[in-house]
């Protein structure tokens, strides 16, 4: 088990850019697989990206590739989200999750797979 918090989200106009930082605590951090997700009013937890235990694996919704930068630093027990050209439907809140897997797979995406959340950071782009 990993307990996470996540920073970085602030007001910012469409077009601007953010770093999300999901800071880890627990031994072992590079036996997880991380995603990243939202929650915007009114629809349904999504899976914004993700990234395997080592790195080597990225994944991204359609909706962000591109744009959207997920890495993370293993040394540190941090994973970073960069987030540019944002626009106003990426308004949300954001979270941190994480998973135990026993292998360099990247393939979890529902919110159901990940075990441990954090509380969330508040993302806002004004149109």
């Amino acid at each position: 088990q990993v307990q996470l918090v996540e920073s970085g989200g602030r007001l910012v106009q469409a077009g601007g850019s953010l770093r999300l930082t999901c800071a880890a605590s627990g031994r072992a951090f590079n036996m997880y697989s991380m995603g990243w997700f939202r929650h915007a009013p009114g629809r349904e937890r999504e899976c914004v990206s993700a990234i395997s235990r080592n790195g080597g694996n990225t994944y991204y919704t359609n909706s962000v590739k591109g744009r959207f930068t997920i890495s993370r630093d293993n040394a540190k027990n941090l994973v970073f989200l960069q987030m540019n050209n944002l626009k106003a439907e990426a308004t949300a809140v954001y979270y941190c999750a994480a998973r135990a897997t026993p292998s360099e797979t990247n393939r979890y995406r529902q919110r159901r797979d990940y075990d441990d959340w954090g509380q969330g950071t508040q993302v806002t782009v004004s149109s």
